[in-house]
């Protein structure tokens, strides 16, 4: 992934050095700025979405995929063509050029098509600087052993074939953590008693879930926090969300959660609403050494 990388520029469909032209970012968030600028190009212009696309003699709905985020990878050939008919300056034109090659870039999350279908979740996780998630009744994805991942999937309909590969998936997004090249993300995840409590797997396979929880926290890039029963309840606890801080000037974002799909949340309004209640849940919870705490005294029922 690149982040926040200036002084390379477009030569035909390659990204060489050259003179700095724009910040750029990983494939995710570069798609994502994509769709907005040119968005903001449109409006600029005049246009409306179908003129745009009855002058490129392109299908209706085209643009409006573009400027919605609603595609995979951008062909640099359409947003040429985008480009030449809003007529943009020589300078933005290369940079927002080089954009579009950064955001056409191969993700890993990708191959794992099957488990993530056409969710950004991944790429928006890998391209974060911060990332706040509360989960009121399982542990978080990024937290979770490969035990607990497939004593969490048995109770689904899925194939077993899928569940594996949806573990393996799971422990790729994991490697962020893993990170030498200081773009390591900070997590703050905010768990409930509830979800440390349930009966799966055995006892050892529950004491290395906790154990593992307890070493993770103790990481300076990981807050971990716990709502206890007696903690009481709180607006929001009955949703499962996450908050993505990215590089820059690029704008927050939420994800909301079901068993049934993904919602994203782009309104600035509505992302703001969501970080108030992450900090209300966050501010009844233990702080972070309270819940190390709790959680080694938790290990040691285990043994």
């Amino acid at each position: 992934m690149i982040r926040k990388l200036a002084g390379w520029y477009v030569d035909g469909n390659a990204l060489v050095r050259g003179e700095p032209v724009s910040d750029i970012y990983g494939p995710t968030i570069a798609k994502r700025r994509l769709a907005r600028r040119l968005t903001a190009l449109r409006t600029r212009t005049g246009l409306t979405a179908n003129q745009v696309c009855d002058k490129l003699s392109w299908g209706r709905g085209k643009v409006g995929r573009f400027e919605n985020n609603s595609w995979k990878r951008p062909e640099l050939s359409d947003i040429r063509d985008l480009l030449r008919a809003y007529q943009v300056p020589d300078d933005e034109y290369q940079e927002l050029e080089n954009l579009a090659l950064v955001a056409r870039g191969r993700q890993w999350w990708r191959e794992y098509g099957d488990v993530f279908g056409d969710s950004e979740y991944p790429g928006y996780e890998a391209d974060a600087v911060r990332i706040c998630l509360f989960m009121p009744l399982i542990l978080p994805g990024l937290l979770q052993t490969p035990s607990y991942m497939r004593a969490q999937m048995s109770v689904g309909t899925q194939p077993p074939s899928w569940r594996e590969r949806a573990v393996a998936a799971r422990l790729r997004r994991q490697e962020l953590f893993e990170r030498q090249d200081g773009t390591v993300p900070e997590l703050v995840a905010v768990i409930t008693e509830a979800s440390l409590l349930y009966h799966w797997g055995s006892q050892a396979e529950r004491r290395a879930q906790v154990e593992h929880l307890v070493e993770m926290s103790r990481r300076p890039n990981i807050q971990l926090r716990l709502v206890r029963f007696v903690d009481g309840l709180h607006h929001g606890m009955s949703s499962l969300f996450t908050i993505f801080d990215f590089p820059g000037d690029e704008p927050p974002l939420a994800y909301l959660e079901n068993d049934a799909e993904l919602q994203e949340v782009n309104e600035p309004d509505k992302v703001a609403a969501y970080a108030a209640i992450f900090e209300q849940i966050r501010n009844a919870a233990l702080d972070a050494p309270a819940t190390t705490g709790h959680l080694k005294h938790l290990a040691d029922t285990l043994e």
